[in-house]
């Protein structure tokens, strides 16, 4: 479909996702409409061509189909017991009431219960039979086909009580089916209202409130505390606490402050912001996440698919088997209007709605779920493959750790530990080397003003360090390479014990001193996330295999894996060999995942059975590229999505084993002539709300 001419609207009111392909056809037939494509999951239609709300609704009348541009506010609806569809179902039902108390007075076949009970099958079936009269017109065998002609067969044979209860059962089923569909999407509606329409903005010394879609980049947005952001940004001034859950599912609020990326959608708790608008309203982290959700709704699940090409033989076949339990038998010597009866009672039960909607109802509310905990999932069959790995795959820079190297110790040898670090930020002081900018981060933590240090004399050493004037003293800063050759008689026995169990912890040790003696040893590390230790411990309880892949040395990559508790450690790769090992890990186990920044990872991360990006929210290029996107820099989201995924296909099996072990015994019913119309209906109905009700389950899965 050509993203140009294409024009997305939502729509209201959908129940099934039969109705949505019915829809989606009558849209294809609308004057001036080149194609249509509608995604039951997050109820929108997209249209190519040119079309009126007023036509799109005309051709959804069949469902009273509610339409909107999908800028546009949502409309809403009457509450559940208020809608109209709903009142027919209770005139029909206190038809049937009354019909049913004349029947006991005046018998079965007397002409008022009959015109009573005719009037339920009326009016609280005339959708239902405009909808299958049409199909069976076009020979197209659905659910409506299927109840009409059990409908009808019922009232040839005089059955007009029983026709009148299936109707009304029908009703009832379909609209309890429409309002647990509304509860599944629940999660991603509640997204589409998170971020405010308008904001405080100022142009030049003029303040206005501005609606999003006409606020640009470069505007100066003004948030005052309570208040939630309409749109990404910079801060250029204020410092506040910003509760980012509904972005990035992280519970703790954030500070921000001068020059920090902020999200719409976030809730600012405590201070005046003002935010240089970065992004247009179609194009924030929220938006990208509603429209990458909703394309994940419409992405169907493999068990989907199994059940979509099942239930395309399923329905003839049900129809077929009708047809010879309503004529076999009774060639045979049988009773005509018994067996008729019966095959009426297979057609209703045939009904394969429960089958059709067990997948998609969990794959819906599923990704929803994860979306509102900061857990972007692609798809169905992500979902459905994270439930199945066998190992998982860390990147260790950035994911396992911080990525940001941070002095772990400092050992001194006759100087204080202050004055030592005042010294080595001092000449350390405009250097670009990371190890140099932890040493900065541990001075001003401690206080120090060693800008005010005057340094003279800076020298850099290749390869090794730095030398310079403090003081009138000369200093080294560098690596013990450096000291084994400034020194006359190398470093002391002592102090290459200390520095070697410092190396064999996995850590960077800087060395300062003179030209005479070593004055102190300072060890610099990336440090292990707080929660990576517990995150690998929750996946080794569940029998996944844990791998470490990182580019750093043997040592430090073994100290960072024994620290974080990985079953397997490879160390020295390049992306190439990170690429190649993952396909190794493929061919042991089939179901693998590689974990990384979505960037470095590339390869690795497309090479995996799943791709999971780390910290993706503001970071476009793991938005798109992964398969799965945590949107906060916190591993214990990965436990959660897998135990989500497990539940999500645990669920999905439940549904599809219980629409058709409920099917198989309604059926055998009939051999001792023992299925009736209710027992039918109620069979399909039951199952078609025990699978939504069940699915609905997955909306209770917490972090």
């Amino acid at each position: 479909m050509s993203e140009e001419e294409m024009k997305v609207y939502r729509v209201q009111g959908f129940t099934c996702i039969n109705c949505a392909a019915i829809f989606e056809e009558n849209v294809k037939q609308l004057p001036g409409v080149h194609d249509a494509k509608v995604n039951f999951g997050a109820s929108k239609v997209m249209v190519q061509g040119t079309t009126t709300i007023e036509a799109l609704e005309k051709a959804g009348a069949f469902e009273n189909l509610i339409i909107r541009d999908e800028k546009a506010q949502k409309i809403e609806r009457e509450p559940f017991w208020k809608q109209r569809q709903n009142r027919k179902v209770y005139l029909s039902a206190l038809l049937l009431v009354i019909s049913w108390l004349l029947s006991l007075q005046y018998g079965e076949g007397h002409i008022l219960p009959t015109i009573g009970f005719a009037l339920a099958i009326v009016i609280g079936g005339v959708s239902l039979f405009m909808k299958g009269l049409k199909n069976l017109s076009r020979f197209t065998f659905d659910m409506n086909t299927l109840m009409t002609i059990a409908i009808i067969g019922a009232a040839l044979i005089g059955e007009w009580g029983e026709g009148a209860m299936v109707v009304i059962l029908f009703a009832i089923s379909e609209a309890l089916e429409r309002y647990s569909m509304d509860k599944a999407r629940q999660s991603i509606e509640s997204l589409m209202d998170i971020a405010p329409k308008e904001a405080l903005i100022r142009r030049g010394t003029e303040e206005m409130i501005v609606h999003v879609d006409e606020i640009q980049v470069g505007d100066i947005m003004i948030v005052k505390p309570g208040q939630k952001l309409a749109m990404d940004g910079i801060v250029i001034k204020g410092t506040s606490a910003l509760n980012q859950a509904a972005i990035t599912g992280e519970s703790v609020p954030v500070m921000k402050t001068k020059d920090d990326e902020v999200f719409a959608g976030t809730l600012n708790e405590e201070g005046l912001l003002e935010v240089s608008v970065t992004k247009r309203v179609d194009d924030t982290t929220l938006a990208k996440i509603i429209h990458l959700v909703e394309e994940a709704q419409a992405e169907r699940a493999p068990s989907q698919a199994f059940v979509d090409k099942f239930a395309k033989y399923y329905t003839p076949a049900i129809v077929g088997l009708a047809a010879v339990i309503m004529v076999a038998p009774p060639l045979f010597g049988g009773d005509w209007s018994h067996w008729i009866y019966q095959g009426l009672a297979i057609l209703v039960v045939g009904c394969p709605c429960a089958l059709v909607v067990s997948t998609p109802v969990a794959v819906v509310t599923a990704i929803g779920n994860a979306a509102k905990n900061g857990v972007l999932i692609k798809g169905g069959v992500y979902l459905e493959e994270t439930g199945q790995l066998k190992a998982i795959a860390f990147d260790k820079t950035g994911t396992l750790t911080k990525g940001i190297p941070a002095v772990t110790d400092v050992v001194t040898y006759g100087r204080s530990e202050n004055e030592v670090l005042a010294i080595t930020a001092a000449i350390e002081n405009g250097s670009q080397h990371p190890l140099a900018s932890a040493i900065l981060k541990k001075a001003e933590a401690h206080g120090l003003n060693f800008k005010e240090v005057v340094v003279d004399e800076f020298q850099s050493i290749t390869g090794k360090g730095v030398k310079a004037n403090v003081n009138q003293i000369l200093y080294y800063v560098g690596s013990p390479n450096l000291f084994e050759e400034t020194l006359q008689n190398g470093i002391e026995a002592s102090i290459k014990e200390t520095l070697t169990e410092l190396q064999l912890q996995g850590k960077t040790v800087m060395l300062l001193g003179t030209e005479k003696e070593i004055l102190s040893l300072i060890a610099v590390a990336d440090e292990v996330r707080d929660s990576s230790k517990e995150v690998i411990r929750k996946l080794n309880q569940m029998g996944i295999e844990t791998v470490m892949l990182t580019g750093d040395n043997e040592r430090t990559a073994a100290a960072i894996g024994k620290q974080v508790g990985v079953s397997t450690i490879k160390a020295d790769l390049l992306p190439e060999d990170k690429l190649n090992f993952i396909k190794k890990l493929r061919g042991n186990y089939q179901s693998v995942a590689m974990v990384g920044d979505g960037v470095n990872d590339a390869p690795a991360l497309a090479a995996a059975s799943v791709g999971v990006a780390m910290g993706s929210a503001g970071t476009d290029t793991a938005l798109e590229t992964a398969d799965i996107a945590l949107m906060s820099d916190d591993l214990n989201q990965l436990p959660y999505t897998i135990q989500l995924s497990k539940k999500a296909l645990a669920i999905i099996k439940q549904n599809i084993t219980f629409s058709l072990a409920i099917k198989l015994v309604a059926l055998l019913l009939v051999v001792p002539g023992w299925l009736t119309l209710w027992i039918a209906i109620f069979a399909d109905m039951g199952a078609t709300l025990l699978v939504t009700l069940n699915s609905l389950r997955l909306l209770k899965v917490k972090e």
